[in-house]
């Protein structure tokens, strides 16, 4: 199978995400529910709930209002869809989400991305090694429309080494994956130099980002800026950790699977 690669001038790529927020730029929806088909021959219908549309109506956050009112129900869509693939979906129990409440995935998981990065007009490629959720994130770019999103099911260290994605992308960002030693190793050999990484982290990420020089280094970055952002969610005040790619990544990162977890540089 032949991958769809972002075109340099305008990638994006989102490493180990589940929540893909900045889809709310290009939601597009021009019906109540999808009947598409699912990789086992089921139908899948995913209707706007009241609760997720009322979740939505309820947000009020500076970024959120500035969003259209299609906008603010194309999320709903997301909302819907994803508490109805967690909950029930082919018999059993998704587990793509510990909140099981419209408002919860709203306050922690929508107007937390927005915080850190509000939407932008770019081709986005969704990297996930779980093929559950990469059946549900196929699901929403296909109910969507989103020509400009593409999923890839497939461990950031085997991308990183692959002549089709290493150092092709603009900009990688990650949220709640894992600390920065493992996401330098895992990110920063995907972004082309002069290109940028971003991590989402909480409110006081200094020994963490101390501990993480070498390894940011190593992969030929370095760091730029620690920004805080205020979310609206339950999480409270967050950082966004910029780094700057300076040089080339060492060919021997990233190393092989499992590695960089278990042993952080």
């Amino acid at each position: 199978m032949q991958w769809w690669p972002p075109s340099p001038s305008a990638s994006y790529f989102l490493s180990q995400i589940l929540f893909p927020i900045l889809w709310s730029k290009y939601l597009r929806r021009n019906r109540e529910y999808d009947a598409a088909a699912s990789p086992d021959g089921h139908l899948i219908e995913t209707p706007i709930t009241d609760d997720a549309a009322a979740a939505a109506a309820a947000v009020d956050s500076t970024i959120f209002r500035t969003l259209s009112s299609r906008q603010k129900e194309q999320i709903s869509v997301f909302v819907s869809a994803l508490l109805e693939w967690n909950e029930a979906h082919f018999f059993c129990r998704m587990n793509l989400t510990s909140e099981r409440e419209e408002g919860e995935v709203m306050e922690r998981h929508v107007e937390d991305s927005l915080a850190l990065l509000t939407p932008l007009p770019w081709n986005v490629t969704l990297l996930e090694s779980m093929q559950k959720r990469c059946f549900f994130l196929e699901h929403v770019v296909r109910f969507t429309g989103l020509s400009n999103v593409k999923v890839l099911r497939e461990r950031a260290e085997n991308v990183g080494q692959s002549l089709d994605f290493r150092e092709l992308f603009d900009v990688a960002v990650a949220r709640a994956v894992a600390e920065m030693r493992i996401l330098a190793e895992y990110c920063l050999p995907l972004v082309r130099v002069g290109g940028l990484f971003i991590a989402a982290k909480g409110h006081n990420p200094q020994e963490e980002i101390r501990n993480s020089e070498k390894a940011i280094q190593l992969m030929g970055g370095s760091m730029v800026e620690l920004c805080t952002v205020e979310s609206y969610s339950p999480l409270g005040q967050r950082t966004a950790v910029i780094c700057f790619k300076e040089l080339s990544t060492p060919k021997k990162y990233p190393r092989n699977t499992g590695i960089p977890s278990k042993f952080p540089l």
